[in-house]
């Protein structure tokens, strides 16, 4: 216990010490940034203001660009920070609330996913009973259900997560407080109920992966049966968004756990951890805009882009 209470704070691996470089890192860091806030604001305003995108699809999609706005501004904020004040130290308690928020957000994420893809399954194998099925008070409990149920797995992760000893001293090979690079400092005799649960996470994450394939297994045996191509075509542009923001997700997700962790700071682990933190919360907004003709129109009026797109 003495080795872990005398950490007061880590350090945070930079991108460069070089302060030219710091500052550019600074300024893409901020275009990244501003682009998924306006883009994820965008979907939340145009969706609660036009009453005819208040359906289950939009109402999760909304959910999802609030989850996207808390995850981007968990780890991107402090980076530039400590970019501008050419620093790299966060507090202990700053660097366990980081770990706590983007196991909660990048979790929820997922479970609102998950979810989503049960709606377009209702929507497309069972449109008969869809409105029954997915009514309002089943959104709401569906929704808070992901919500609730993560923020008791956060809370078990990060307690998890500190409650090791941390021997091997406080520089994280991370921009952020990433779970994987804090397990590298843990004496090697305290981290086996972290890596416990770690499996029991694993077990959560590929339990969501089947039941999302299982899904869309269902959903293409029926569209493939519509006899209707403008049918099959309408029901397929409703699922692609989703696929392609789930596949987003789960492939950096699985490409920045699953490598090897190197045991030296590298480039690669910070560009790869960019990859996963920064790029779905960036695209999921554009991909949905762009495949979506409601949503694109209800965007286009409220930023007052209308005759532009016509002409």
């Amino acid at each position: 216990m003495s080795n872990q209470t005398a950490v007061t704070e880590f350090l945070l691996l930079g991108f460069s010490d070089i302060q030219e470089l710091q500052i550019l890192h600074f300024v893409v860091f901020l275009l990244l940034y501003l682009i998924s806030l306006l883009g994820n604001l965008l979907i939340i305003t145009a969706i609660a203001l036009n009453y005819h995108l208040h359906t289950p699809m939009y109402f999760f999609l909304m959910n999802l660009s609030i989850l996207d706005l808390g995850s981007i501004s968990v780890t991107i904020p402090k980076s530039m920070a400590n970019s501008l004040m050419n620093t790299r130290s966060i507090s202990y308690s700053g660097c366990v609330a980081q770990v706590f928020l983007f196991a909660f957000f990048a979790s929820a994420d997922y479970a609102i996913l998950t979810v989503m893809a049960y709606d377009r399954y209702v929507a497309i194998c069972q449109p008969l009973h869809y409105e029954t099925v997915m009514n309002k008070r089943a959104c709401v409990q569906m929704a808070a259900s992901a919500w609730i149920s993560v923020i008791l797995y956060s809370a078990v992760h990060t307690g998890n997560t500190f409650a090791i000893s941390f021997c091997q001293g406080n520089m994280v090979d991370q921009f952020f407080c990433e779970i994987p690079q804090l397990l590298k400092l843990a004496c090697s005799d305290s981290d086996l109920s972290e890596v416990g649960f770690l499996i029991f996470s694993l077990f959560l994450w590929l339990s969501c992966f089947v039941f999302i394939i299982v899904s869309y297994v269902q959903i293409f045996t029926t569209v493939v049966r519509i006899p209707s191509e403008q049918g099959r075509h309408k029901a397929f542009s409703t699922c692609l968004p989703h696929l392609i923001v789930v596949s987003l997700f789960l492939c950096t997700a699985t490409f920045a756990y699953l490598k090897p962790i190197s045991s030296s700071p590298s480039v690669q682990n910070l560009l790869v951890a960019v990859l996963y933190s920064v790029l779905p919360p960036m695209m999921n907004p554009i991909i949905y805009s762009m495949r979506n003709k409601e949503l694109k129109g209800a965007l286009s009026k409220l930023i007052g882009w209308r005759l532009i797109i016509k002409n």
